[in-house]
């Protein structure tokens, strides 16, 4: 057995004991990919980890008043949403949101522009829209100075999930639920939010 990550067709898997393991969700593979998700929801998917990226850019903005990449990223994630560009552009644009973010200290501004590279990644990868939430929960936890960190986690995630259209609800709460539960959230996932 190699490295126990690595890359096999594009798809992160993981050597384990038993066997490898595709730590990839399927349920966001896109429907011309042999997947089940409809182009609409894979853009819903965009226009929310948008929404959730651009609810923290004041974290990075405050440190990087000039850095656009972050901001062009979140603009650029709605406008792949809307049809309006390809999804090279959107690649583009999130590398150069990562770029953005290795260039700040560490804590609440990098994160936050992670949250911006992720929300326009989507148009490439839609798993990578919880991505943009959580790490928009990891910006307003770093940036918590005397104030309950995880309260202020629990509020961003509340926000965030306000803002989740119905149609794709169940699917990022229950991502939340398995792949994010490091960050100790109390999921509702019954409730019922339109």
């Amino acid at each position: 057995m190699g490295s126990p990550l690595y890359f096999k067709y594009r798809i992160l898997t993981l050597d384990t004991e038993d066997g490898t393991i595709d730590l990839r969700d399927n349920r966001y593979k896109a429907l011309h990919r042999g997947g089940p998700l409809s182009l609409d929801h894979h853009r819903l998917l965009a226009m929310w980890a948008a929404a959730c990226a651009e609810h923290v850019l004041h974290l990075f903005a405050a440190q990087r008043p000039a850095d656009q990449r972050p901001r062009q990223a979140i603009d650029t994630a709605r406008a792949w949403a809307r049809g309006e560009c390809r999804v090279g552009e959107a690649r583009a644009a999130s590398v150069a949101a990562h770029a953005a973010a290795r260039e700040v200290e560490e804590g609440a501004a990098r994160l936050a522009a992670r949250a911006a590279g992720h929300a326009v990644a989507t148009a490439h990868m839609a798993d990578h829209a919880p991505g943009a939430a959580m790490y928009a929960i990891r910006a307003v936890k770093a940036a918590a100075v005397k104030v309950d960190e995880k309260a202020v986690a629990q509020q961003e995630h509340g926000w965030q999930s306000e803002q989740l259209p119905s149609a794709i609800r169940d699917l990022v709460l229950s991502t939340f639920k398995t792949k994010f539960s490091f960050l100790n959230l109390n999921l509702n996932l019954d409730k019922d939010v339109t």
